[in-house]
Parts: structure tokens; sequence; C-alpha cells
């Protein structure tokens, strides 16, 4: 039995035509010269960035890993809604915001994505690995630009890998032996209550949480909760096996606060009552030098981008630290959480 007769033109057998999914997107450094962070462009108008994820993940999770951040741009994401069509496409799905530390407010219930920290805009926010502090945290951090602003707000980032090596090695050593005890006050009129941060109105499953992930709890008068917890200070990155920086040891210290705010906080709580506030893992108090040491290493090492309308950031969170400029006018960029990893699973073995 014949089967079906093959096209021709001419005369000509057509050959079939097999279009090379790579060369639809263009990658280049973000920065001359830098390897941290890839600017990814479509090679021509059209191209679906929720499509040719879905077919090219290894690809992304490979570049990604090489340059720790990848910035999509000019692939028309419009919406929050095909915002997450991008992050499951990238990742497999958008997590819930739990043990929260900043406020955000989630912008559909059906989907978990927030707006990035709602902090006053004439403030900065300092560098960081998202949920570094927490005993559970995620390996990817998306944000996406619905409203570019004009004036500043832009989102620094920065190389974990960098940051790591520049820290001073007795500061990295006495840190990993040690670990970082995280101290952090609820109900007391500052910082976020306990029931936004556990998204729950329930002492008895607060207390049930904390236990299963090795968070210690103190229920305090007034109802109000103190929680303290020991965290590595570094971690085994999953998949590079790369020894890395990840912590709130300086993001949570009271002195990385203004000036202002931290001076007023301090004259008003101890230095274990204040909404949040780290020691080495022993208690021991952090010496001013060392934070100092630290914020410079932080600063050093970031870079920035000016947001533009449908910019997608995708970020390996234990290779990348971000930020947040003070600006003015319109703003809104909106973040989520992918890839939920435990700390246990990547502390160092002794």
């Amino acid at each position: 039995m014949n089967g079906p007769a093959t096209p021709t033109l001419g005369g000509m057998r057509r050959k079939p035509i097999r279009l090379d999914e790579e060369n639809l997107v263009t990658f280049k450094p973000l920065n001359d010269g830098q390897n941290y962070t890839l600017l990814c462009e479509p090679a021509s108008p059209g191209v679906s960035l929720i499509a040719w994820a879905q077919r090219q993940r290894e690809l992304i999770e490979r570049k990604l890993l090489e340059h720790g951040a990848l910035l999509f741009r000019n692939f028309q994401v419009d919406t929050a809604t095909a915002f997450d069509q991008c992050i499951s496409s990238l990742s497999g799905g958008a997590l819930e915001y739990k043990f929260r530390a900043s406020p955000r407010t989630q912008v559909d219930p059906r989907l978990n994505i927030y707006t990035s920290t709602d902090y006053p805009q004439d403030q900065r926010i300092f560098p960081h690995n998202e949920h570094s502090y927490s005993p559970v945290f995620p390996l990817k951090i998306f944000l996406w630009c619905d409203v570019a602003p004009q004036s500043r707000g832009e989102t620094p980032i920065g190389d974990t890998r960098a940051i790591t090596r520049d820290i001073d090695p007795q500061v990295r050593e006495r840190f990993a032996r040690q670990g970082i005890m995280y101290v952090r006050n609820y109900g007391d009129g500052f910082g976020l209550p306990w029931q936004t941060v556990f998204q729950t109105e329930d002492r008895a499953q607060v207390d049930a949480y904390c236990a299963s992930v090795g968070i210690q709890t103190e229920w305090k008068e007034n109802n109000r909760l103190r929680t303290r917890q020991v965290g590595p200070a570094l971690v085994r990155h999953p998949r590079t096996d790369e020894i890395l920086w990840f912590n709130h040891a300086t993001f949570f210290h009271v002195s990385t606060l203004p000036a202002s705010v931290g001076d007023a906080l301090q004259a008003d709580f101890a230095d274990d009552d204040l909404p949040q506030n780290t020691f080495y893992g022993d208690g021991s108090p952090i010496e001013p030098e060392v934070l100092e040491h630290l914020r410079a290493v932080y600063l050093q090492n970031m870079i920035e981008f000016s947001w533009q309308h449908g910019d997608v950031l995708l970020l390996d969170n234990m290779l990348s630290v971000h930020a947040r400029n003070e600006y003015s006018g319109p703003r809104r960029i909106l973040v989520s959480m992918a890839e939920a990893l435990n700390s246990t699973d990547v502390a160092l073995k002794p």
C-alpha cells in the first residue's frame, strides 16, 4: 500500500524546516564585561515567553545557574495573569508567602503574586536573599514590572558568589561555626503582627508550625509573641554544590535600619525585645565592625538597571541578593516565589 506523497515544488523535494528554538531568544550580558545577570530578549516580535519557556526549561536552568539572574525584556508580559503563567512555565508554579517578614499585598486571591515590599517610597531596602532567615525558603524569585518608576525605584541585584568571596575569611568561619540567632517580636506596635506573619489567628497552629521547623515560641502578656531560631550562615547550593553566604544577619540587625529608626527603637526596647534582631548562634552580640564590614561587602557587589514595563526578572535566590532604591511617583513591581527548599537540606555538614 502506498504512503502519502512527499510534497514537491517544481519537481524538487521540499525539505522540512526545523526552527532552532534557542535562536528565538537572544542572550547577552546585562553589563558588558560582567558574567552576572543575562539579558534575554525575543529575536523577533511575537515570541511568547510563556510558550518558549515551557519548551526550554533546561536551557533556562543552565543559564540561570551560570549567571545567577535573568532579565526577560520585550516579551509583552502585560498582566499579572500573564506573569503568573510565566512563573508556571519557568518554574512549575508560585508559592504562598509564608512566615512573613515584610508587608505585602496579594494582588489576586487566586494567584500567589504580591506587591513588592510595601515600605514608604523614600526608604531604601537593604540587599538580602529572600527568606534566608526562614527554615523554608524559595530557590527562585520572580519580579515583574507593571508600572515602571520614573524617578529611581530600581531593584538593585547582587552576586552572592562575589559576596561570599569578599567576606573576611575569619568572619565567614565564625559564622559558619556558630550560625545566626534570629529573635523576632510580634504585637508590640512595630513590625508585622503574628497573625499576619503566620496567616492564622490560632496560637496552637503557630506553635505547631514553629515546632515543626525548629523555632522556639514564647507567648508574652497581651497576646504578644517572641520567637527564637538558630539558622545557618552559609549553605550549599543543591545544584552547583557551591558554598554560599545566605542569611539575614545583616538585614535583620537593628544597626542596618536608618539611624533615626534604629536609635528610636533601641531607646524603647531591649535588644531581644526589638521587632527583629540578630546575634551569633550562641546568643552573643555581633560586633559593630563586623556588621559594617558585611554591609560594605553587600553594597560593593550590587548592580542596577532601569525597569521597563513588562520586564520579568528571574533570580536564583541563593545566587542573587536584591534590594530597592527609594523613588517618587507611581511604581508597581510585583513579586512571586517558587521551588521551596528546607534549610536543613542545604546546611553544611560537620
